[in-house]
């Protein structure tokens, strides 16, 4: 039998989100509509400023979740991005552009195309940077990853156990 092994997910907002709802994005995501959370607290943390201060209401907060992964990996599709590759720029341009590809997944793994590197990818959008020169550029930058859930049955795998008001 396959060892449990726990992870720790980061949602930042200007909200506490004890109860995870599948919500409809109101603009264009890396992955789609979905629940999105990270194993990187920094990475919540700026996400949770930023939208602080464009809703202009609440305050940054950082609502910590943990997950089963093996039971996320058995009972769920998933769609993984092992690396910034063609297949993960070809996803988040297409997702961005808002042509929203057709998956089956329920959950979509892979790096966030932060204010670090979304510039890179804006500029390869537009047709100024092949995808060679797009892939190469990524390289050198810090990548983190997110964990975008995708249905409301998969988002209930999600356990809050903290709530950090930023």
């Amino acid at each position: 039998m396959a060892e449990n092994h726990t992870i720790k997910l980061y949602h930042g907002s200007n909200q506490t989100v004890e109860q995870p709802q599948l919500l409809k994005s109101t603009h264009p995501m890396d992955f789609g509509a979905g629940f999105y959370t990270t194993t990187n607290y920094q990475q919540a943390l700026d996400f949770a400023k930023k939208v602080a201060i464009r809703q202009k209401t609440g305050k940054p907060t950082i609502t910590a979740y943990e997950a089963q992964e093996n039971i996320l990996r058995s009972k769920y599709k998933i769609l993984e991005f092992h690396s910034a590759d063609k297949a993960w720029l070809d996803f988040v341009t297409a997702n961005r552009q808002i042509l929203n590809p057709e998956i089956d997944a329920e959950i979509v793994i892979g790096a966030v195309a932060n204010d670090d590197i979304i510039e890179v990818v804006r500029l390869y959008e537009n047709g100024v940077y092949t995808v060679e020169e797009t892939l190469k550029r990524l390289k050198i930058k810090t990548l983190y990853n997110q964990y975008v859930f995708r249905t409301q049955k998969a988002i209930s795998e999600l356990i809050t156990k903290e709530v950090i008001n930023v």
